[in-house]
């Protein structure tokens, strides 16, 4: 059956849901593929992750905070093919189609408008353009909670759909999967309120999608981090010790394109960058306001609350930031938030407000405009970063250095899935080697370390070759005799 459009008494046009929510997740599918270019190289993080499965380069080293969801999402294409363009593009479909289901499944607890708004609102943030067709997991446990939350929602309402249970326990896991510690935070209402009303079924399908999710990772620590307990030490220890850190002003100084901020120092960036970020969480509070005064909050407050405790520990619990750490609770925010947004322009008869209405296009064109300037210039500093490390590939191919190979330290594993190599560390977050191990694989196969921070050899390369290229200082180890190949 056609999706039905019509116009209010004011002359509001209000669409069928799937159609209207299908145009955003279309145009935001497309508006990937024009303004993040598919070809861009793989960054840190994603090469950890392509990497367990590609056959580019040998396995980068998997740290204890890392899940690996993101390695089966792009199993698909990774498996077989190393394009990065390929990838991009079967990302950006896929985090389309997947905005389009999470979106279609708040169907009935808001406004065709308002879904397709909200869609809107999350999709535009220059954060969420750079992410979706990225090989990472926060957009993934993004989308993740928005589905989550409406299916509870949904069961809640009705403890016998079996498609929102369903929902409850595929979305649960995804996010386990991707991000076990982050599933955990955004559904922490959700059991709350589960256990608190005695919903055993929608409780039953969350818990489950927990465990099956997170299953792997749990494991995992057995087998390769001492246990559970154990890997969590070590999570903490990675991200610089879990407790009482305010970062909210790290944040602001992120949304400027940092894509990683730490140390996070400087000044904060204009006000026209963050601005948003306020009004964001001031339009949260008036959109509690008004479900209560509606007598109808919790579709409001449910998805508000998720946002929180998603937000919370990246606000207050660790010491350093990441835009992309925040975009499950953007994703969470933006439909309560769109919903106040058409109730400030309009009257509760559907008329418009028209300086209200005129104020707010005007701020959200600004808003627009303020994003897709950060989105530009974070493309185009990641496309020259990832160009320079495909350029030092380059000459280490010239110097020799060709798989199999290693390259050392604590920067090694960008560089060494760009030329082929296996990469290895002796201290820091990644640390996977000692240095006799380092010494023994000399004998065998060409080895190059990176320089400190300061440019000298680490303690074992003090007599190996040096070499500087671009502001990049190696150091290339003796070759291999003749027959020394394993």
């Amino acid at each position: 059956m056609a999706e039905s459009v019509s116009v209010t008494r004011a002359g509001a046009l209000r669409l069928g849901t799937p159609s209207a929510i299908a145009v955003v997740a279309g145009a935001f599918t497309a508006t990937q593929l024009l303004l993040v270019p598919p070809a861009m190289g793989l960054g840190w993080d994603e090469i950890v992750y392509v990497s367990q499965i590609g056959g580019h380069a040998p396995p980068a080293f998997f740290s204890a905070p890392r899940a690996r969801g993101v390695t089966v999402l792009v199993a698909p294409i990774a498996s077989w093919s190393a394009s990065t363009a390929l990838l991009r593009v079967y990302l950006a479909v896929l985090s389309g189609l997947a905005l389009y289901l999470a979106l279609r499944t708040w169907r009935g607890l808001f406004p065709a408008r308002v879904l397709a708004t909200g869609g809107a609102l999350f999709a535009t943030l220059w954060v969420t353009l750079f992410y979706a067709p990225s090989a990472m997991p926060n957009y993934w446990v993004a989308v993740g909670g928005l589905l989550c939350v409406g299916c509870f929602l949904r069961a809640r309402a009705d403890d016998r759909d079996r498609a929102a249970l369903v929902g409850i326990a595929a979305s649960a896991a995804l996010m386990a999967l991707m991000r076990p510690t982050d599933a955990v935070y955004v559904t922490a209402p959700l059991l709350v309120l589960a256990l608190a009303g005695r919903r055993w079924r929608p409780l039953a399908a969350l818990v489950a999608g927990l465990a099956a999710g997170g299953a792997q990772w749990i494991v995992e620590a057995y087998l390769s981090h001492g246990g559970l307990v154990q890997r969590l030490a070590d999570a903490s220890r990675i991200q610089g010790g879990l407790g009482w850190h305010f970062a909210v002003d790290d944040q602001l100084r992120g949304l400027i394109g940092r894509t990683l901020c730490r140390p996070c120092t400087g000044p904060l960036p204009n006000p026209a960058v963050y601005l948003w970020w306020f009004a964001l969480w001031a339009l949260a509070a008036v959109a509690v306001v008004l479900a209560v005064r509606a007598r109808r909050p919790l579709p409001t407050v449910l998805p508000l609350a998720c946002a929180v405790t998603a937000a919370v520990p990246y606000l207050f619990m660790i010491g350093y930031a990441a835009p992309r750490f925040l975009l499950p609770a953007y994703a969470l925010a933006a439909i309560p938030v769109a919903d106040a947004l058409w109730r400030l322009v309009t009257t509760p008869r559907g008329d418009w407000r028209p300086a209200v209405a005129a104020v707010v296009a005007l701020g959200l064109a600004g808003h627009l405009a303020v994003q897709w300037a950060i989105l530009d210039r974070t493309v185009q500093r990641t496309v020259d970063d990832r160009r320079a490390w495909a350029r030092t590939a380059g000459e280490l191919h010239r110097l020799g250095v060709r798989p199999p190979c290693l390259l050392t330290g604590h920067t090694a594993i960008p560089l060494a899935y760009y030329t082929g190599c296996s990469s290895a560390a002796t201290g820091g977050n990644n640390a996977n080697i000692t240095v006799p191990a380092i010494l023994d694989a000399t004998r065998r196969i060409p080895v190059a370390a990176l320089g400190t921070s300061s440019g000298a050899p680490p303690s074992y390369a003090r007599s190996w070759a040096p070499y500087r290229f671009d502001r990049l200082h190696l150091y290339l180890a003796p070759a291999p005799r003749e027959g020394g190949r394993a």
